[in-house]
């Protein structure tokens, strides 16, 4: 009895302290946006009312938005198979895929900058200058997290099985991948969609230092002029982006059989 209780204090406790980690940086942030201009006088919701009225800030968000869904898409359509490919039919691959997917922690954002600059100057002068490009980066960025989420669902599935049984059944090899094996998945390819957008609408140093204006490029500008603006900002960008993956659901719901149907 004395266990159990220690127990649940001790979590009760690990909640606490998780708790105040997150919410008390929120909470200097609100109490920052709302102090007056200048520190004298009354707070006042200024920086607030003045967010519409930010010049750049809905495109930004616009193309990080939808950024956001063209690397979501890059993971669905082409990382996710990849993985399932290599763990059904080059088992032996595993271990240097997953070596390949690891890189991108290694390597410094400067570093990565340094080397595809040329690339995106090239890009910029003879196909286009929208920061959408900047896409194909980010699905590499985000390739390290999304590897380790699909690799954790797929070591508790026992995929080789589902697959034979589907061939079994007259299923192609893609009917197989994108109709049974990812739903089987489902989980681990929310879970890589979610830091996907977590990424996407959180990274600085590559926009920035390719002169492209994402969200947070934006709020680094407008911190320039105002800083009660700009926390403001990025207060509501916070909490855009928690709504946000909050509705996107990670785990799949368990049906309930109707009444007459249960014996």
């Amino acid at each position: 009895m004395k266990t159990n209780l220690g127990s649940r204090l001790w979590r009760y406790f690990i909640l606490l302290v998780v708790g105040a980690y997150l919410l008390i940086p929120l909470y200097s942030m609100l109490d920052f946006s709302t102090k007056p201009f200048g520190g004298a006088g009354a707070r006042t919701l200024r920086a607030w009312k003045v967010i519409p009225r930010q010049e750049d800030l809905g495109q930004a968000v616009a193309v990080s938005l939808i950024m956001a869904t063209i690397v979501m898409l890059l993971i669905l359509l082409l990382i996710v198979p990849t993985v399932v490919w290599v763990h059904l039919k080059l088992p032996k691959f595993i271990r240097p895929l997953e070596l390949i997917c690891l890189i991108p922690l290694a390597i410094p954002a400067i570093v990565l900058v340094v080397g595809i600059a040329p690339l995106y100057r090239w890009i910029s002068v003879h196909i286009t200058e929208s920061p959408l490009t900047l896409s194909f980066v980010y699905s590499m960025l985000v390739l390290p997290f999304t590897y380790r989420a699909l690799s954790a669902s797929l070591s508790v599935v026992d995929i080789a099985t589902i697959s034979e049984a589907a061939r079994t059944l007259g299923a192609s090899t893609i009917r197989t991948i994108f109709g049974i094996v990812m739903p089987t998945i489902r989980s681990g390819v929310m879970s890589g969609a979610v830091i996907s957008i977590a990424l996407v609408l959180g990274e600085y140093t590559i926009s920035s230092l390719l002169n492209y204006k994402t969200l947070q490029v934006v709020i680094f500008l407008i911190g320039k002029d105002d800083g009660n603006v700009a926390v403001a900002v990025s207060l509501a960008s916070l909490l855009f982006v928690f709504l946000l993956l909050f509705v996107i659901p990670t785990t799949k719901a368990p049906k309930t059989l109707p009444e007459e149907q249960v014996v």
